[in-house]
């Protein structure tokens, strides 16, 4: 009988579908020894497309699926079940079987490819809506550079206003008339930091006529102060789901490699953008040079380099345009408790020079202040005919926002914490959540974390982004929330905490490019300094050379770096006030660390962040880390982790309480050893697509308050022993594909206050009837079909809010 679906019911049709077929060919690939070879490829395939389902789901109701061919995949998934299920009852002897079943799986395979890379690709294209082939090609991008396939995706930004873009029509119209014209292969824009060149170029990108000549051909790519062309060339691979599970072993490998990935992209048109190339780095343009047919590249930098033949000059806002600018930023038409004089405002606004950042951040320092505010900047300001001819003036003007009064001045420290991460990055708001718990003593659910980094976005210090409108649907969650910044305010950020003597440096951030340390790091005395932070980035070339430093007072230790390779410094071993280590793996592949061991000779150290990392070594201690209270794992591979150490991960980590895994991929079940750790209270698993399975023990943790599960779309079920978690307050199981059922006794989790199931597709038969005994439940989060199953239970839950998530259209929640 036909299958007959409609709107959103298509959508969530095919995602049961998808899932179905997932878990039969998962439960068959190994009891069908004849046909194991094309099973496996199968499940790889099915296992790749698990982010674009996932998203069908969550956007069922503004995707519009391609109608005829949906329902024949489905058809086809559904007599695949059916095919797979009889080749594990077909002896592995009997060949003549193989003959006639194998073309048919291949066929079914082609299929479900074709729907996700093809059919959706051009049904959904002439919707604007992002195909299901981009959707796996940004969940793999892991490298520290950024490509989007355009630059128009919104960001949702918290607490602040919304930027407004002024003074940019007619720089638009001459730069796309110059970009356009045919003779123009490589074009460079130029304009001093802080004048508005991204912008500019993202804007341009939004321009109709672009849109219409290079479509989904528009490859952006932050380039930033130490390139590394393989890094670039290997995203760019990423862009079209060209993944490559080998490195380059040189510039010159990858560069050699790019024809084939351009003439891949075609036949329409294509744009590169290099956004942010630095003074040295000139040469980096022309390697990307290649005879193709309407190939264009399209260059931003601060320095007007003479090699290039076409340039586009950016100026300064002009006066009208810089007083909306700043008016806007300074809020002085809403309601502000004081509004200076016209003169007063017109004196700043030339002191600004017509430089949108400044303007911006100068506005919002001054956004709704009093008015001795406003006559105090007045007097440190001189006349107003400033005429910024290099960076140094224009951090000097640019401090002018950094002054607070003496009850705010944390909001300056925060401000200078950024500065310890990499120009162009994505920073992870929990890992500020982490330093300041430790640094300012702030609350370590990261409320007032998060208040900071809103202070900071309203100033236009920095932006604030929250990857989902839901995340903050249930209690506290910030795990997918980042932070970026703009490179001349984290220039500031550096600047100001290089201030005074090195030694006697609250903060200390080093900053090693091609393996050339500063001057001191090479002198042979002990070097002691005084800094409460320390943040050392290095590139792909460092060899892990360490000098020898004293810092006996760091209590945050933060280590940027590129390599496949890392040794922990021995340093480390002396910081005895050491409490937070946050170690980040900016490069392309996991890495491998090497001396884990001296962890266990840092007797307070409480939090570790880890990205991008293999970890296998991480419980090889000497020691038991009797202090550590919280380890947060980020794209790391876990392998066996937590089973082979040298002691019982319970007597390694006896006072733990918090263990977030996010994006962890090898993650196929929660270590048995985990669930010995008694005193945690959270426990967060999100984004671990292959996890599947949660052990009987989880029900030992019996002082476990939050369980968070989202987006783990192979996770069958919860297991029956969850129901000895009476401390258990708050349930995520989001984005959970493939649970169909809630545990028989899940009632007895008295405790539970809060549960976040939206998206739980398979979950559509009734609740168990113990259900019903959770009398502490007062907030469910869920989309709008299981909502309906709820409708019983509120009759008698009176205070029982059932919360129908927003849907959003919004991929920031994905790693880049």
């Amino acid at each position: 009988m036909p299958l007959d679906y409609a709107g959103a019911a298509l959508g969530a049709a095919f995602g049961e579908g998808f899932a179905d077929f997932r878990v039969v060919v998962k439960y068959v690939v190994d009891r069908a020894r004849l046909f194991k070879p094309i099973l496996k490829r199968l499940e790889s395939t099915l296992d790749r497309l698990v982010p674009a389902v996932d998203e069908i789901g969550r956007l069922s109701e503004q995707l519009t699926l391609p109608e005829v061919e949906t329902k024949s995949l489905i058809e086809h998934m559904k007599k695949g079940e059916n095919l797979v299920r009889k080749c594990s009852t077909i002896p592995w002897w009997n060949y003549l079987f193989k003959v006639y079943y194998s073309p048919k799986l291949k066929v079914l395979e082609d299929e479900i490819v074709r729907f996700c890379q093809v059919d959706l690709h051009v049904h959904n294209t002439r919707n604007g809506l992002r195909t299901l082939e981009t959707v796996i090609s940004i969940s793999k991008r892991m490298g520290s550079f950024r490509v989007v396939e355009t630059p128009t995706g919104s960001s949702h930004r918290v607490a602040g206003r919304q930027d407004l873009k002024v003074g940019m029509d007619m720089p638009i119209k001459e730069l796309k008339t110059l970009l356009l014209k045919k003779e123009v292969q490589l074009l460079l824009l130029t304009a001093p930091g802080g004048c508005g060149k991204t912008t500019l170029v993202k804007l341009l990108c939004q321009d109709e006529e672009i849109k219409g000549k290079f479509k989904e051909n528009i490859l952006f790519v932050t380039v930033s102060k130490t390139p590394n062309v393989k890094l670039i060339v290997q995203s760019l691979f990423n862009y079209k789901s060209l993944w490559l599970g080998f490195q380059f072993q040189s510039d010159e490998d990858a560069i050699d490699s790019l024809p084939q990935l351009l003439n891949h992209i075609g036949p329409d048109p294509i744009l590169l953008i290099l956004d942010d190339v630095w003074l040295g780095s000139e040469s980096l343009p022309e390697k990307f040079k290649f005879d193709i047919p309407d190939y264009k590249i399209l260059v931003t930098s601060r320095t007007a380099f003479p090699r290039f033949e076409f340039t586009y000059h950016l100026k300064p806002l002009n006066d009208g345009d810089a007083m909306t600018l700043f008016r806007h930023s300074a809020s002085l038409k809403e309601g502000s408790s004081y509004i200076p004089p016209e003169e007063d405002i017109r004196k700043i606004v030339r002191g600004c020079a017509g430089f949108p950042l400044v303007l911006k951040v100068i506005g919002g320092s001054l956004c709704r202040q009093k008015a001795e505010v406003w006559h105090s900047r007045l007097m440190n300001w001189s006349d107003g005919q400033f005429f910024f001819n290099s960076d140094t003036v224009l951090l000097d003007k640019l401090q002018n926002s950094l002054e607070f009064p003496d009850d705010k001045v944390i909001f300056k420290n925060c401000f200078m914490d950024l500065g310890s991460f990499p120009e162009d990055q994505r920073i992870p708001a929990a890992a500020f959540i982490d330093m300041w718990a430790e640094l300012y003593e702030l609350d370590e659910d990261g409320i007032q974390a998060i208040a900071n980094l809103q202070e900071l976005t309203n100033r236009n210090l920095a932006s604030l982004v929250m990857s989902r409108k839901d995340a903050s649907e249930v209690n506290n969650y910030y795990n997918e929330d980042f932070v970026t910044q703009h490179d001349i305010l984290r220039e500031l950020a550096m600047y100001q905490s290089s201030q005074g003597i090195r030694e006697q440096r609250q903060r200390l951030i080093i900053n090693i490019s091609k393996n050339n340390p500063p001057k001191w790091w090479t002198e042979q005395k002990q070097q002691l300094f005084n800094a409460r932070l320390l943040s050392i980035s290095t590139d792909e070339f460092f060899l892990s050379n360490w000098c020898n430093i004293q810092a006996p007072k760091v209590e945050v230790l933060v280590l940027n770096f590129q390599t496949q390779n890392y040794t922990l410094p021995k340093f480390m071993e002396k910081m005895d006030e050491l409490k937070v280590l946050i170690i980040n793996n900016y490069g392309f592949f996991h890495s491998e660390i090497s001396n884990f061991q001296l962890l266990g000779s840092l007797p307070n150290l409480k939090r570790i962040r880890l990205e991008k990392v293999s970890i296998s070594s991480l419980c090889k201690t000497y020691a038991p880390l009797k202090t550590m209270k919280k380890i947060s794992l980020f794209m790391c591979n876990i392998g066996k982790a937590f089973e082979n150490c040298t002691i019982q991960v319970s007597d390694a980590l006896p006072n733990l309480t918090e263990i977030n895994i996010d994006y962890c991929n090898d993650l196929e079940e929660l270590p048995v050893g985990l669930c010995n750790i008694v005193p945690l209270k959270k426990l967060s698993i999100t984004n671990c697509h292959k996890l599947f399975a949660l052990p009987e023990e989880i029900g030992k943790l019996v002082n476990l308050e939050v369980l968070r599960l989202r987006s783990c779309t192979d996770l069958l079920e919860l297991p029956d022993s969850i129901r000895s978690l009476h401390k258990l307050s708050i349930l995520d199981i989001s984005n959970c594909l493939s649970i169909m059922k809630l545990p028989k006794h899940i009632g007895e989790m008295c405790n539970l206050k809060e549960l976040n199931m939206k998206g739980c597709l398979r979950l559509r038969t009734q609740f168990p009837e113990s259900i019903m005994d959770l009398k502490q439940l007062k907030l469910v989060v869920c989309d709008e079909e299981r909502a309906r199953l709820w409708d019983p239970i509120k009759e008698f839950h009176s205070d029982l809010e059932v919360l129908v998530a927003e849907k959003d259209i919004n991929l920031n929640w994905l790693p880049k």
